[in-house]
């Protein structure tokens, strides 16, 4: 047999732009070369709009056309094809054949109305050409090789019916279902729970083994980067900053930026005074170390007190069947401290959040707050205390309304709890928050739509503080942002607790930002606390056994543990 030695796929002076519209261009790939090796992982890492997603498209053949340009000395080659000369005919027969992608976000990329089985029989029948019966038993198969639970009855869920976890194995049993060489994974785990992410991570370097397959591995995340790749390339910019194996890149790092990428992530073993951020001088800043944990003498700002919660759903024509989502859980917040809630998802740990601002209506318990509970308060007094207790959404694309402008989300919180004592005194408050939180006056006058996801979630943060509150409930409000952008909301959450002594119910399934952000943790599993302590206590000697697997499924380099 002859044994290829020349990579699997050649990048060579690729340049991508878009057109805006008659007189702007944008390029977002600047005449960027790099190859992917047979049988290697090769990770792309950078920031959102570095051009990492924008060249694997280019790759697959999937730009928008008339819209994307691709320069015409640019050369692709795929086992020794040229891609960029092929028709479209011949791309489609080879992209899903021998080239895969595994998208980022799975519940956007299945078919909500076809069941999974359907959709990962339909790759089958179009590249392999297999009758209905051949191809379902095919996807059993493979639903039990990416670890899907009973596949034989799964084959015919619907996607709302898998977990986040479980969605995304599907869409890689989709993509290696007729034996790709090259797959192409798209932020495969941004937003998973680190037990989760972790699963994914070893199912694809067992699958890469199992099938002889190169990947090529997209994220904004260095460290999970280092945990897959052979090779790892770092763009900035539309521009490759650095490249070479995994382990030159991480321990002989060359370039500032992919120093920069590595230290933007919260460390487990310090606990600096505030994180590196990329292009931001903060000097000693990093060196000074905060001490965290409660102190006998905070008096308790909010204090909860057997907090049930259950959701009935109809069973038969007259019975319902109840789930507990929450299950008799305490705890108490002082003033200017920090509670972090990790868990899984589905652990209860959102609902807890969501029913301490009655946006669920509690089953049972008690909730203290300044001394009145909040649950026993008829709804026109408890609109008082919305002021007081805010909470910041977990995705800022869905929290704030697109048909407003940013002047208007920020005004009509002050407007409807009568804060400011006319239109131009709020508009003023409005600027004053927007520069509290980076933001220039002239954002207040444009659309959400016009901003980055670290910026409007700045801009959802903002609009909790212009009610001035006491407790501010963060729900999963950095998990999908990427490092360097997560360092500079984080940074931004500790110096309003600085300033305002604003009290955080911080919850995350990341466990080194909370950590970061922590005096004490709650570890929360299907709805009930496991275990709760001090933050550096619960993370040196975790009592619990589901404590210490979400703690061995933090992303540790292969190459530089011992610097974490």
């Amino acid at each position: 047999m002859e044994k290829h030695t020349s990579p699997l796929l050649q990048v060579r002076n690729l340049q991508v732009s878009f057109r805006v519209d008659r007189h702007t261009v944008v390029e977002a790939v600047r005449h960027i070369s790099f190859d992917i090796p047979r049988n290697q992982t090769v990770a792309l890492v950078g920031e959102s709009g570095s051009g990492k997603s924008v060249s694997s498209l280019a790759v697959m053949g999937l730009l928008p056309p008339g819209v994307a340009q691709i320069n015409t000395d640019a050369g692709i080659l795929f086992d020794g094809r040229d891609l960029l000369g092929m028709s479209a005919r011949e791309r489609r027969q080879l992209c899903g054949s021998e080239i895969s992608m595994i998208f980022q976000e799975p519940m956007s990329s299945l078919n909500p109305v076809l069941t999974v089985g359907f959709q990962i029989a339909e790759t089958l029948r179009i590249h392999r050409d297999m009758d209905a019966k051949a191809a379902r038993q095919r996807v059993i198969e493979l639903l039990h090789e990416v670890g899907i639970p009973d596949p034989e009855t799964r084959v015919d869920a619907y996607p709302h019916q898998l977990s986040g976890g479980q969605q995304q194995r599907v869409m890689i049993a989709m993509a290696i279902a007729c034996g790709p060489k090259l797959l192409i994974a798209d932020e495969p785990t941004t937003a998973l729970d680190m037990t989760i992410q972790k699963q994914i991570i070893e199912l694809l370097h067992a699958l890469r083994q199992k099938h002889h397959m190169s990947v090529l591995f997209i994220t904004h995340d260095l460290l999970l980067a280092s945990g897959i790749a052979d090779q790892v390339i770092v763009m900035q910019d539309g521009e490759i900053r650095e490249a070479g194996n995994a382990e030159q890149v991480f321990t002989h790092s060359a370039h500032p930026y992919t120093m920069a990428l590595l230290k933007c992530r919260p460390p487990l073993d310090t606990r600096p005074w505030r994180l590196p951020v990329i292009g931001e001088d903060i000097g000693d800043a990093s060196q000074k170390q905060r001490v965290r944990g409660y102190a006998a003498s905070d008096p308790p700002l909010l204090e909860v007190r057997h907090l049930r919660k259950s959701f009935f759903s109809r069973e038969g024509f007259f019975g319902k069947k109840e789930f507990q989502a929450v299950k008799d859980v305490s705890f108490t917040l002082p003033r200017g401290r920090t509670l972090g809630v990790v868990g899984e998802s589905g652990s209860g740990k959102t609902t807890v959040g969501l029913t301490l601002l009655r946006l669920h209506e509690p089953t049972g318990g008690q909730a203290f707050f300044d001394g009145r509970d909040l649950f026993a308060m008829p709804e026109k007094e408890f609109l008082a205390y919305k002021r007081r207790i805010q909470i910041v959404f977990q995705n800022p694309y869905a929290s704030l309304d697109p048909r407003f402008t940013i002047g208007r989300i920020l005004m009509e919180p002050m407007q409807i709890h009568g804060i400011g004592e006319d239109d131009k005194a709020r508009v003023a408050l409005a600027f004053q928050w927007l520069e509290r939180v980076g933001l220039p006056e002239s954002a207040f006058y444009r659309y959400p739509h016009e901003f980055s996801g670290g910026q409007r979630q700045r801009i959802a943060i903002a609009r909790c503080l212009t009610l001035q509150p006491e407790v501010l409930v963060c729900d999963e409000s950095v998990s999908a942002l990427d490092v360097s952008v997560q360092a500079q909301v984080l940074n931004l959450l500790q110096d309003l607790q600085d300033e305002f002594g604003i009290s955080y119910l911080f919850i995350s399934h990341d466990l080194s930002v909370v950590k970061y952000m922590a005096d004490q943790v709650m570890v929360m599993r299907h709805g009930e606390v496991v275990e709760m302590a001090d933050s550096d206590d619960i993370y040196r000697h975790p009592a619990h056994p589901y404590t210490r697997t979400l703690l061995e499924a933090i992303p540790e380099s292969r190459h530089f543990a011992g610097s974490r």
